[in-house]
């Protein structure tokens, strides 16, 4: 054996997991719904910083583990320029808290904060930090970001919306 030998490689998987059929269309069974649902997410996304829009929307879907609004919002963020690394580590942001901005973390916080209200409440200590890094009027925007992708989560979810066919929109 020389010293130039190369590692083994795992081998490709010859068939993926079979891939689940949606529940239920329900863009097109309550439409008039789902236009308000488009309708909200535009208003709440007014004014937010988009960058911050997508990390929010991203650790959210990682947090009520909804793969389709995850595929979805992970594109749009890396077409929009995000960087894969910031993506990767937006599941352990608190480890590596090094790749967010104060304001970021503040608002990644929040993110949890609300989307796991099984917890019980928002905490004082979470709000707090929150509000001071965003006025008024941007921290009720970024309450309204995660109430919205909240909803579209449990929407997704749900519904067994199918991941990995979205193609985010050119600019």
């Amino acid at each position: 054996m020389t010293t130039d030998t190369v590692a083994p490689t795992a081998p490709a998987p010859t068939e993926y997991a079979h891939e689940h059929a949606p529940r239920l269309p329900l863009a097109e069974r309550v439409p008039e719904f789902y236009r308000a649902m488009l309708q909200l997410e535009r208003a709440a996304a007014k004014d937010v910083d988009p960058t911050l829009y997508h990390l929010i929307k991203i650790r959210a879907s990682q947090v009520n583990h909804c793969a389709f609004c995850l595929d979805m919002h992970t594109k749009d963020a890396l077409a929009e320029g995000e960087t894969v690394e910031r993506i990767v580590q937006l599941s352990a942001w608190r480890e590596s808290r090094h790749f967010y901005t104060e304001r970021e973390l503040a608002a990644l916080a929040l993110t949890e904060s609300v989307t796991l209200l099984t917890d019980g409440f928002v905490p004082d200590e979470v709000y707090a930090q929150a509000a001071a890094h965003f006025d008024e009027t941007e921290l009720a925007r970024v309450i309204g970001a995660i109430v919205v992708i909240n909803s579209w989560n449990r929407i997704a979810v749900s519904t067994r919306m199918t991941p990995g066919h979205y193609t985010p929109r050119s600019a």
